[in-house]
């Protein structure tokens, strides 16, 4: 051989220590085991897909059973909230016409649409309540004035169309854009209050599209106000008045205060006078 070359031992497997052999033993028992590890990886998401699937199927199942539980015919309507002008078994009598399906199903915003409609009533609140019952709060207008010769305004300013506003003589009426009808309630109680310890009432206000001013008093008076210094002029008007038209006042058709040194007094027709006196 040549003298680069190393030599190689060979061993027989019976001169190995026994160390060395019981390593091989081990390799034969890991050969032996693989399978079975094999199986076991493949079968084991299989069982918990199977178990996942069922736990699943029992959760659906008690769930379609309390919903057919809760899903039973209304058989209540309950109208609650405090009312002086809404008849509450009538709204729940038209609500209970509307409602064609069991209460899971019934159809919440459509009938709080509904409820809305009834022009006395200013805010709705509809839930579902069991045993099977539909739950109604209420809350009503207020009127504070009346718009015109048939609305109500409530006590946000808004206008509502009652069927009868004929009803409500002792409100005051306000007249105007409708637009600005926040801004005739401020006005009103505003100039409302110079008239308190006098013996005459302002019992209507009106404001025409180009801002000008005009009231009517409780006699029936009707004063043009105008534009600008709304306050000067009807406290001038006011001590006019009290001075030297308030004895004649049944005679009185409209007093006209835009002047600066006095105002200018439009009389009944004589017909007007006997029937006022």
């Amino acid at each position: 051989m040549s003298a680069g070359l190393q030599k190689l031992k060979v061993f027989d497997q019976s001169s190995l220590p026994p160390q060395a052999a019981s390593d091989g033993s081990v390799l034969e028992q890991a050969s032996e085991l693989a399978p079975e590890r094999e199986i076991e990886k493949y079968w084991r998401p299989l069982l918990i897909l199977t178990a996942l699937l069922i736990f699943c199927s029992l959760l659906f199942s008690s769930y379609m059973q309390v919903m057919t539980w809760l899903d039973k015919p209304v058989a209540q309507i309950r109208v609650l909230g405090d009312t002086k002008y809404l008849n509450k078994r009538q709204l729940a009598e038209k609500l209970a016409a509307g409602i064609n399906a069991p209460l899971l199903h019934v159809d919440i915003s459509s009938l709080r649409e509904s409820i809305l409609d009834e022009p006395w009533v200013h805010e709705a609140k509809i839930k579902r309540d069991w045993p099977p019952a539909v739950e109604v709060v209420i809350e009503e207008q207020i009127p504070v004035a009346r718009w015109g010769g048939k609305g109500l305004l409530n006590h946000q300013g808004d206008i509502f169309w009652p069927n009868t506003s004929g009803k409500y003589l002792s409100l005051p009426v306000l007249n105007g854009p409708a637009t600005e009808t926040q801004h005739l309630m401020a006005q009103y109680h505003d100039l409302s209050r110079l008239f308190q310890g006098a013996n005459v009432k302002m019992v209507g206000l009106s404001m025409e599209a180009r801002g000008a001013w005009s009231l009517v008093l409780d006699n029936g008076i009707e004063v043009i106000v105008g534009k600008e210094q709304l306050r000067e002029r009807l406290q001038r008007f006011l001590h006019v008045y009290q001075k030297e038209l308030s004895s004649r006042a049944a005679h009185i058709e409209k007093v006209d205060i835009r002047y600066t040194n006095g105002v200018a007094v439009k009389w009944r027709k004589l017909e007007e006078q006997v029937k006022a006196g």
